[in-house]
């Protein structure tokens, strides 16, 4: 007899109604309960409607120029206009209309980079959990090289060499931010292994790859989740300081650090310029860092508060 069901025939022995809770009740009143969880994911969602409903956000072209309209306040400024409530840059382009379409640009780019990343390091973590030994001896020295070059020189030098576009930057820094994958699952893996479920499927003759595929990965699915939430902000990140130096994604693309970059030489007389951008990449990779926070927090067994 398990531990729940003599527990619940106690509690009706002495006429108590005990209700035990799933696993499933556990997590969503967490997720209930949990602060940064809620407003991480508000925040992150706030982002991918604006990405997903630019056409009809945007009131103007991102890539239309006007002169004529050059640098115009925002609608709070006393010379400000409702027709660009944010203004315009120093080419007369819509800053609001390139602003939303910028979040595109933001999640396309952590999204695609983030799996890249899980890829390579989903493989060389599964690879050193798993088999041990030399195996594990080769990834981790692997890991160790890779952590020991910092990402942005590398990205940096890279992309010079190369030159920059979106394909280019999301095929670098995909190359470049996998060793937190590879470093949480070979970790994970390794715990798994020796779980007893994994040894009846090796004395029960299963192949490595179905070892691998249906008892391991689908263990891992959790872990990965919650670094992948991490990385897509991280990779963000890395692709507006590429940006901003000019080695990112090239212009007229409408890019938040590129808007940065463009909007710096005239930051002291009209900082909305930098400041607009800057608050939207600041608001995705908080609500980012905060939902993988939260996400770790409300689906750990101990309910990590």
């Amino acid at each position: 007899m398990s531990a729940v069901s003599t527990t619940s025939d106690f509690h009706k022995g002495l006429g108590l109604d005990v209700v035990f809770p799933t696993p499933g009740q556990i997590m969503r009143q967490r997720m209930k309960t949990h602060r940064g969880f809620i407003a991480g994911g508000l925040m992150v969602f706030i982002v991918l409607m604006v990405a997903l409903f630019a056409p009809y956000i945007a009131g103007h072209d991102p890539y239309a120029q006007d002169l004529s309209s050059r640098m115009i306040s925002p609608v709070w400024d006393a010379k400000g206009t409702w027709d660009h409530p944010l203004g315009t840059d120093n080419m007369g382009r819509d800053y609001l209309s390139r602003l939303v379409y910028g979040a595109r640009i933001s999640l396309l780019i952590g999204l695609s980079c983030t799996a890249i990343a899980a890829a390579i390091g989903i493989s060389l973590g599964l690879i050193a959990g798993f088999f041990g030994g030399v195996a594990d001896m080769v990834v981790s020295f692997i890991i160790t090289v890779r952590l020991a070059l910092p990402a942005v020189l590398v990205a940096v030098a890279v992309v010079a060499l190369i030159g920059g576009s979106m394909q280019v930057v999301i095929l670098v820094l995909g190359c470049l931010i996998w060793d937190r994958f590879a470093v949480v699952l070979r970790a994970t893996t390794q715990q798994i292994r020796a779980m007893d479920y994994v040894q009846a499927a090796q004395a029960a003759g299963c192949s490595v790859l179905w070892i691998m595929t249906r008892e391991i990965m689908p263990n891992l699915l959790n872990s990965i989740v919650i670094v992948a939430t991490l990385e897509i902000g991280r990779a963000i990140l890395l692709e507006a300081a590429l940006s901003f130096l000019g080695m990112g994604v090239q212009p007229p693309t409408p890019s938040w650090g590129l808007m940065i970059s463009e909007g710096k030489d005239l930051m002291l007389f009209s900082p909305y310029l930098v400041t607009i951008p800057g608050v939207a990449l600041f608001f995705l990779v908080l609500g980012m860092n905060l939902f993988g926070d939260g996400l770790r927090d409300v689906t750990s067994p101990e309910g990590r508060s």
